[in-house]
C-alpha cells in the first residue's frame, strides 16, 4: 500500500493465523520466512533481516518513525493498549518496562490525551524500569488537581500579578515555583494558561503579595485585564496525576540504533472514583 512516492505501509496476511498480523514501514517486492529467518527481495537483491547490527536500516537506508527513508536516525516505536475491565473508569499512574533499556512514552485515554514520560525519568528497580506518568501543562485543567487563588488588582507587564493584602488574598502554602498559573475572564468558564510560576513574594507589612510568572512556555496567553480570577495546578513532574480513562493507548519510543530487548510493558492501575 503506497501513501505517497516514498511512504509505504506493507500489510502481511498469515494463512496459519487466518489474519493480518504485521505492518512493515518498508516496501519489499517479495517476502518469505524460511529456516527461522525472514527474507525479502528488493531491486533484484536478496536481504536477510534481523541479522545486521545496525537497526532501522532497510535496503541500506535509514527509516524514520513514520516509515520515510531518511539520512538521520529517529525512533523505533511500539503502539499498544491497556484495556482490562473496559467498563471501569481507571487511573493509569505508572509505566513499568521489563527489558534492557528505557523508552519514552505517550499515553492517551478516551478522556485524556496529555500523559507522557521522558526516557530519562525511568528508574531501575529490581531489574525493571519504572516511572510515573506526567501531564502536559495546558488543557484538561478540570481533571487535574487545581487550586483557586482569587482576583488580582494589578498585572504589570503581563508577568507580575499583584493581589490584595487588605482584605488578604491568601496565596497559601501549597503553591510553589514551577507550578502553572491559569486565569479566567468573564463570561468564559475555561481556564487559560498564563505562565509558569517563577517567584512567590509575600511581605504583608509593606503590601507585597504577588506572583511572578514566565510567559515564554508553550501555550500561554497574555492576561487581558487587571483583575481576572487566577488558579494554579501543581507541576506535573513534581506531582504526578496520571491519566484517567476506561482504557489507555500508549506509544513507547526508543532512539537507539542498537539491539534493544523489551519483554513486558505494565502499568499501575487503580479504579477512579468521581
Amino acid at each position: 500500500m503506497s501513501l505517497g512516492q516514498e511512504y509505504y505501509k506493507t500489510l502481511t496476511y498469515s494463512e496459519l493465523a487466518q489474519g493480518w498480523p504485521s505492518f512493515y514501514s518498508y516496501n519489499p517486492e517479495k517476502m518469505i520466512g524460511m529456516n527461522q529467518y525472514f527474507y525479502t527481495f528488493k531491486g533484484g537483491n536478496l536481504y536477510r533481516h534481523n541479522v545486521n547490527s545496525l537497526k532501522n536500516t532497510f535496503y541500506d537506508q535509514w527509516y524514520t518513525l513514520i516509515g520515510l527513508p531518511d539520512d538521520s536516525f529517529t525512533a523505533s516505536n511500539i503502539h499498544s493498549v491497556f484495556n482490562d475491565l473496559p467498563l471501569d473508569n481507571k487511573l493509569f499512574k505508572t509505566l513499568n518496562l521489563e527489558g534492557d533499556s528505557t523508552w519514552g512514552a505517550t499515553m492517551t485515554t478516551d478522556i485524556q490525551d496529555s500523559g507522557y514520560i521522558l526516557g530519562e525519568w525511568f528508574e531501575k528497580k529490581e531489574q525493571s524500569f519504572f516511572a510515573f506518568v506526567r501531564n502536559t501543562s495546558s488543557g484538561e485543567v478540570s481533571i487535574r488537581s487545581t487550586n483557586g487563588i482569587g482576583r488580582s488588582y494589578q498585572v504589570i507587564g503581563g508577568t507580575v500579578i499583584n493581589f490584595s493584602v487588605t482584605p488578604l488574598v491568601d496565596l497559601g502554602n501549597i503553591m510553589s515555583v514551577g507550578d502553572y498559573l491559569y486565569f479566567m475572564v468573564p463570561p468564559s468558564t475555561t481556564p487559560v494558561l498564563a505562565g509558569e510560576i517563577t517567584q512567590i513574594n509575600k511581605n504583608y507589612k509593606i503590601g507585597i503579595n504577588q506572583i511572578v510568572i514566565n510567559t515564554g512556555i508553550i501555550g500561554t496567553t497574555p492576561i487581558p485585564t487587571q483583575d481576572p480570577y487566577f488558579m494554579y495546578t501543581k507541576n506535573s513532574v513534581a506531582e504526578s496525576h496520571g491519566v484517567v480513562g476506561h482504557y489507555c493507548e500508549f506509544i513507547i519510543e526508543n532512539n537507539s540504533n542498537k539491539k534493544i530487548e523489551l519483554f513486558v510493558v505494565e502499568s499501575e492501575v487503580m479504579k477512579s472514583f468521581p
